[in-house]
């Protein structure tokens, strides 16, 4: 059916933001864990130059999952967003904040300037990606439903809590294990290890939070759970696991390049588990799929605007990662302009 259809869209949307946001979340994590000025140096010029060429870029998938659930579930749109509206305001001034920070510490001259929007990055990047986690797991206990009036108590319960932390935890890894291959693109072997280290760890902390959320999601959120632990959401976690497991080997024996991929595929396998599992609700178990679509024509030229994006726009954005990865792409220095300045021809009167 053409609601399923667009469904399974805004799932993907959610997947890819997940992976590809999720990497520049994570850079900003260990941004923040960096430490002062002289220790935190030679990190903290690894996470700008990896960051510079697509962070901007991956936001695009944010505003496509805004576009897919106004215009093809408005019912889900306007019940997330009334239910839900402190988290995500929260989410959306670190938004904002974090890319002001991340803009303006680089071109500042004064140190304390620095430190200041340097701060504001680094700290934005973890609350964002919290109160986005807290939100979807708010929504997994069955809290809210149409109608439903804010409360803290529909984002501040333990599976909220343990679903911020772990979307946390998994950006942190994602932006790890990114580093660890831009360090060893840079040349920077102290880095390698420096982030090869971090990707350990917040693999552990991961595990460690995922054996704690299906414990709390037992009682809390016992729809998800059970899609969880059975089926195909249980098969796509058991994948997701084995990736993670493949990620840290590959770490290990420093092939980074695929470290990258069974990295993003574990991340992306967790996130369409939990999709899955909250089938057929959009918001268990208030709302399905049908009863939150819009109509029929909305939805078909829906996925026909969502066909003809994938044709203009995928290729652009598949070669920008690709070139990206490949490390063919390169910030201009001021030597650089310095130099076209100068071998441009002076223009006739």
């Amino acid at each position: 059916m053409t609601e399923d259809a667009v469904a399974w869209v805004l799932l993907a949307a959610v997947t890819a933001y997940a992976c590809a946001g999720g990497t520049d979340y994570g850079a900003g994590f260990w941004d923040l864990l960096a430490g002062g000025t002289r220790r935190g140096k030679r990190p903290r010029w690894l996470i700008d130059h990896a960051m510079e060429p697509v962070w901007e870029t991956n936001n695009v998938w944010l505003i496509f999952v805004l576009v897919i659930m106004w215009t093809g579930f408005p019912v889900l749109f306007q019940t997330v967003f009334t239910a839900m509206w402190l988290p995500l305001a929260l989410a959306a001034v670190g938004l904002v904040l974090r890319g002001a920070g991340f803009a303006l510490r680089k071109p500042t001259q004064r140190l304390a300037g620095r430190r200041v929007y340097g701060a504001v990055f680094a700290v934005s990047s973890l609350l964002t990606p919290f109160f986005l986690g807290a939100a979807v797991g708010g929504l997994a206990t069955g809290r809210v439903a149409p109608g439903t009036e804010a409360s803290a108590d529909a984002w501040s319960n333990g599976t909220s809590v343990i679903a911020g932390l772990l979307t946390v935890a998994a950006t942190a890894f994602l932006g790890a294990v990114f580093l660890t291959a831009d360090a060893r693109r840079f040349d920077a072997a102290d880095l390698v290890g420096y982030f090869r280290l971090r990707a350990w760890c917040s693999l552990a902390v991961l595990a460690v939070l995922a054996c704690v959320g299906l414990v709390v999601t037992r009682d809390d959120a016992r729809y998800v759970h059970d899609g969880l632990t059975s089926g195909i959401g249980l098969a796509l976690v058991l994948v997701a696991v084995v990736s993670a497991l493949a990620t840290a080997v590959l770490l290990y024996r420093t092939a980074t390049g695929w470290a990258r991929i069974t990295a993003v595929a574990g991340v992306a396998l967790v996130v369409v588990a939990w999709g899955l599992a909250q089938r057929p609700y959009l918001i268990p178990t208030s709302l399905t799929v049908s009863e939150a679509a819009g109509a029929t024509t909305t939805l078909r030229w829906l996925l026909l605007v969502t066909a003809i994006a994938v044709v203009l726009v995928g290729p652009p954005l598949v070669l920008l990662y690709r070139l990206d990865t490949a490390g063919a792409l390169q910030p201009l220095t001021e030597a650089d302009l310095r130099r076209t300045a100068a071998g441009r021809e002076p223009e006739s009167p």
